[in-house]
């Protein structure tokens, strides 16, 4: 992709790659066992529900199975109620807005599923797109967010190419990464994606996972979403939180980003926000709960014992 410099590209990769083709819609889940949802209609999102107690709510990234949660769901569920999210237009689920917004619309219909289902301030993990879609949940719903985990996420994505990056310069890239994904043709698509994969995990059997998702989503959705994580700046929200944030972010010298310039992205990104756990994953990728099981566990166990 043009727009990605050499020098931001480790970590880049993790968020703009990944879409930098995809395939048309399929009418069915990319594997894994049928989800059962929540009594809560929306054709913006769908949630299962499984276990009891306290509630959690897994948000998954752009382009993603809410099955990225699986193994954190199957864990946490004999002692906590979790709240598995799958985004409209991903991974087979249905997308009917053809390119409008996405983001938002998406926060909105969260806001409306807590309050339906009547939970009380529940904690809420995302990844990438997902804890974007925490961060503005809790910037405009304090009253309904109990804690924050944003793993491998940022307030602004476009701010990874430069710290003075605004989402209006931004917006001409964002218009490119859309038309590339629309514009895709089938060919050779599977291997590009097997390729992009291993940008975003260490791991083969996610890498299989990432590209069966990207084969089952539709590319209005995944366009729609590039183009609205790549210009939603969410900082400005950042010094008026009170909702507990932890944020996560990996690091990979051997292929991934490096520990340093991670570091430093978000250390910056996340300056303003007062009290936020900022917590380095190392031989990680974008996907750390697939590359690092064990250590996700323990920082997710950690985060939901405060």
């Amino acid at each position: 992709m043009k727009f990605v410099r050499s020098g931001a590209r480790p970590v880049l990769c993790a968020l703009f790659l990944a879409c930098a083709a995809v395939a048309p819609v399929s009418a069915a889940p990319a594997g894994g066992e049928a989800r059962k949802a929540a009594p809560f209609a929306s054709d913006r999102l769908s949630v299962e529900v499984v276990g009891a107690g306290p509630d959690v709510i897994l948000i998954p990234g752009l382009g993603s199975s809410c099955e990225v949660w699986r193994a954190t769901a199957d864990r946490l569920k004999a002692r906590h109620r979790v709240h598995l999210v799958q985004l409209a237009g991903f991974a087979g689920e249905p997308w009917t807005h053809g390119d409008g917004a996405f983001v938002q619309p998406e926060v909105d219909e969260l806001v409306r599923y807590i309050r339906a289902q009547g939970l009380d301030r529940p904690a809420v993990i995302g990844h990438s797109l997902g804890g974007l879609s925490g961060l503005l949940l809790a910037q405009q719903h304090p009253d309904l967010v109990g804690r924050l985990m944003t793993v491998d996420s940022l307030p602004f994505y476009s701010a990874m190419f430069g710290p003075n990056t605004t989402a209006d310069s931004a917006r001409p890239f964002a218009d490119q990464a859309a038309a590339m994904i629309i514009g895709a043709d089938q060919e050779g698509f599977r291997t590009m994606q097997a390729t992009t994969a291993q940008a975003l995990s260490k791991t083969s059997s996610e890498q299989a996972r990432i590209v069966d998702w990207s084969m089952a989503s539709d590319r209005r959705a995944l366009a729609s979403a590039m183009k609205d994580v790549m210009t939603t700046d969410a900082r400005p929200g950042l010094s008026a939180m009170s909702t507990p944030v932890t944020a996560l972010y990996a690091a990979d010298a051997d292929g991934g980003p490096p520990p340093a310039m991670a570091e430093a992205v978000w250390g910056r990104e996340y300056a303003t926000l007062p009290g936020v756990r900022l917590t380095r994953v190392d031989a990680s990728r974008h996907f750390i709960m697939a590359d690092q099981p064990q250590r996700f566990a323990e920082l997710v166990d950690a985060f939901l014992s405060e």
